[in-house]
């Protein structure tokens, strides 16, 4: 096999060849009950399963994959997430204000809507902390910034981010 063979990534060349696939067996499917050949229910069998792939890369080609991104996002863990209307990602206690609020942006698109409809009043909070280590074996965790959506949505749009200032002036002074 040559080693720069090109292999698409985009699953609406898939979806195409399974298509032309699908067709082919249906057309040889129809073919062999007409002339009652012996194979025509493996046929069949091999056109629904052909049938099955091709509308499964139909729907993952309907969208799967969209992804907003927002510039300025910093690298973020999440640290908790009760299923519902709490989130907590971690950032790294370097993170500046617009890295933050850039960030809790990203997560709040990030975060799935499904599932989140058991809310109280339909809205996702979304906190951003860092830990900081103001004397050596103490750590403590800072909040910085949080930000709150409809819990079914993923407009960036309705995102109301709010900092912390009496956090970042805790963080400047440790890191000084």
């Amino acid at each position: 096999m040559p080693e720069n063979l090109p292999i698409p990534t985009d699953l609406a060349v898939y979806t195409q060849w399974c298509g032309i696939l699908t067709l082919v067996l249906l057309a040889s499917t129809i073919l062999a009950f007409l002339f009652k050949w012996g194979l025509r229910f493996r046929l069949f069998g091999a056109t629904a399963f052909a049938t099955v792939v091709t509308i499964g890369f139909f729907g993952l080609n309907l969208g799967l994959f969209t992804r907003v991104a927002i510039p300025g996002v910093v690298r973020y863990t999440l640290v908790f997430d009760n299923a519902a209307d709490n989130v907590v990602i971690a950032l790294p206690p370097e993170t500046t204000r617009s890295q933050v609020e850039a960030t809790l942006r990203q997560a709040a698109i990030d975060i799935s809507p499904f599932g989140r409809m058991g809310t109280q009043e339909g809205i996702v909070t979304i906190r951003a902390r860092t830990v900081i280590h103001p004397r050596p074996g103490v750590s403590v965790p800072l909040y910085l910034g949080q930000t709150q959506k409809p819990a079914n949505s993923r407009d960036p749009e309705a995102l109301a981010v709010e900092l912390f200032p009496q956090n970042w002036q805790r963080l400047s002074s440790v890191n000084t």
